[in-house]
């Protein structure tokens, strides 16, 4: 299992781009090289932030679960995200002890621009671990791939091979790849803490991409 080192270059450039944004930590991409799978979310959390691990919170555990349900490991996969830093919003509230007035830091949902700034790191670091099918987790990561009219409730629970989004030589924007990749979307773990009655839904998921992978 590695933890990936990213060029020198291309972090500098991040860093130039996401400068005054509201984003904390750098949480390194970790796993196998040349997987059958590479999972990819939103962002790291502040789980993430403080032990450097990516998925290594609440959902994270809860993402392991369904790994580990079609016989893989963290040790045979690779995990990354779409943006390396952890979003977050600043906010004013009482505290219910003291009744004084705190700021807390919580997580957020990356925006499409930060998503951009960290699009060409993401781009070489896929191109390194080469998987065999990608599974973006949930919305920000599937259209970072597909597009913004993708949408995990349609194509959670499908092998889907197709060109990708990749930036742009300028880093402006993006423009689809000339190779078909293979991605399995599905609902990112979060949703299931969330929302319980997804649950079997995402057990489906999971079991299909299990025969799936048997197959291969």
């Amino acid at each position: 299992m590695v933890v990936i080192n990213y060029p020198h270059d291309l972090l500098a450039e991040v860093r130039q781009r996401v400068a005054g944004r509201k984003l904390t930590g750098f949480t390194p991409g970790q796993g196998l090289l040349h997987p059958d799978l590479m999972l990819v979310g939103e962002a790291p959390g502040r789980h993430e932030e403080v032990h450097n691990i990516p998925f290594s919170g609440a959902s994270g555990k809860e993402l392991m679960k369904m790994v580990a349900s079609i016989g893989y490991s963290r040790q045979t996969i690779y995990i990354t995200s779409v943006v390396r830093q952890r979003p977050y919003s600043v906010k004013r509230v009482k505290d219910r002890q003291s009744g004084k007035i705190i700021t807390k830091k919580p997580n957020r949902t990356p925006t499409k621009g930060e998503v951009l700034a960290f699009a060409k790191l993401f781009d070489w670091e896929l191109g390194q671990v080469d998987p065999k099918i990608i599974v973006p987790l949930g919305n920000t990561a599937l259209q970072r791939l597909l597009g913004p009219q993708a949408n995990i409730g349609e194509l959670h629970g499908q092998l889907i091979t197709r060109p990708i989004q990749k930036a742009t030589a300028d880093g402006q924007g993006y423009q689809w790849t000339t190779d078909s990749y293979k991605l399995f979307p599905m609902y990112h773990p979060a949703a299931v803490l969330y929302r319980r009655k997804l649950e079997p839904t995402v057990k489906d998921d999971w079991r299909r991409l299990g025969t799936l992978l048997q197959h291969k």
